[in-house]
């Protein structure tokens, strides 16, 4: 079994939401870093989402309605794990336009 650490950036997420990362193939994911700028000047809320591939049912909100104040970084995983399979989806969506900057840690497992 191999293991990989990896970074994904996405610079400007907005209220259309964007998909950070999918889980490859033949692959078991934890996210041990995540990180939210505001790069806004003003306030903003974010919502961070896991879609499952399996169940739809299991799809989950990481965070709901987090307010971020101006220029601010928030990590709300604070070294907590979460474990991704096989097609899972992380998205990221804000109340403002081009408003947040995402660093997503992750170790895959092959």
């Amino acid at each position: 079994m191999a293991n990989t650490f990896i970074s994904k950036t996405k610079s400007s997420v907005g209220t259309a939401g964007d998909t950070i990362y999918t889980v490859p193939g033949s692959t078991t994911s934890v996210i041990i870093g995540f990180n939210l700028t505001n790069t806004t000047s003003s306030a903003i809320t974010v919502d961070v989402f896991i879609n499952k591939s399996d169940v739809s049912a299991d799809d989950v909100y990481l965070v709901k309605d987090i307010e971020i104040p101006t220029g601010t970084l928030y990590d709300f995983n604070a070294g907590n794990k979460i474990i991704l399979n096989t097609g899972d989806l992380v998205t990221v969506t804000s109340s403002a336009n081009s408003s947040v900057d995402v660093i997503l840690s992750i170790l895959e497992q092959t």
